[in-house]
Order: C-alpha cells, then sequence, then structure tokens
C-alpha cells in the first residue's frame, strides 16, 4: 500500500486506511527521517483505537502504555535513544512485542535484529511538502 499527503489535516483518513487495510496487525514498524511526522501519524493512529491518553513520543522513556477505548493496552516505542540491543532485552521487549496488543515502534532500525518475525512495516518519505507512506507486512 502506497499513500501520499501533504497535510496533517489528512492523516486521521491515512491514519483510518492503514488500520482498516491491515486489521490482523498489531506491530507497526515505523522508518523514516526526524521530522517525517511518524510521531504524529502514531497520534492519529491512537486516536482512532479510542485512546484517550496524552499520546506523546517516548523519546526519554522508551515505551509509553496507553489504553485503547476498548481498555486494552497499546504500545509506544521510541528507540531513539537506545544505545544498544541489551537496553531493548532490559526493557522486556518480548513481553511487549508479542502480546498481541498494537505497538507502534519509531526509529525501528535500531532494533532490526529483535524485530518479530512477521510485522507491518511503514516507512515515511518527504519530498517538496509531499509525505510518501509505503506500508507492507514482513514475514521472516
Amino acid at each position: 500500500m502506497t499513500l501520499q499527503f501533504s497535510s496533517t489535516a489528512q492523516l486521521p483518513d491515512v491514519a483510518q486506511q492503514l488500520i482498516e487495510s491491515f486489521p490482523e496487525e498489531r506491530f507497526f514498524a515505523f522508518f523514516g527521517k526526524m521530522g517525517v511526522g511518524k510521531t504524529t501519524l502514531i497520534k492519529e493512529m491512537c486516536a482512532r483505537l479510542g485512546v484517550e491518553d496524552n499520546v506523546c513520543s517516548p523519546t526519554f522513556a522508551i515505551i509509553n502504555e496507553y489504553s485503547s477505548g476498548e481498555g486494552e493496552p497499546v504500545y509506544h516505542f521510541d528507540f531513539y535513544r537506545l544505545k544498544n540491543l541489551d537496553e531493548a532485552y532490559d526493557l522486556g521487549y518480548e513481553e511487549y512485542f508479542y502480546s498481541g496488543y498494537y505497538c507502534f515502534s519509531e526509529w525501528t532500525e535500531k532494533i532490526e535484529p529483535i524485530l518479530p518475525e512477521h510485522y507491518l512495516r511503514i516507512d515515511i518519505t518527504e519530498a517538496e511538502g509531499i509525505r510518501t507512506l509505503s506500508a507492507s507486512v514482513v514475514e521472516e
């Protein structure tokens, strides 16, 4: 799936399309340069899932846990400040990644060796004010 958008006003539709197009997926691995809109899109995806908590990047905490409209946990990771994979092991990443609940991961390239065997890869690029999102299921 490939989507293009040029304004944040389009993000609710983009988020809804992602969730509806991949209804069985629970691990969403975001890739893209700083400032491309990963966190902003994750905020919209959480809103579509009924999250009423303040959704913000867990840059320092590495993980934030929110509650969906159905009372289920939604996990939001930001691995930007991760120094090495041992820090991910210390978090107990497997408990989250394989929980069956929504997981949204930013700066996923830092943890690629420990990604689940099955996940949704979302690449976001920007050129001349147009963002292009490519989403595909990865099965290793």
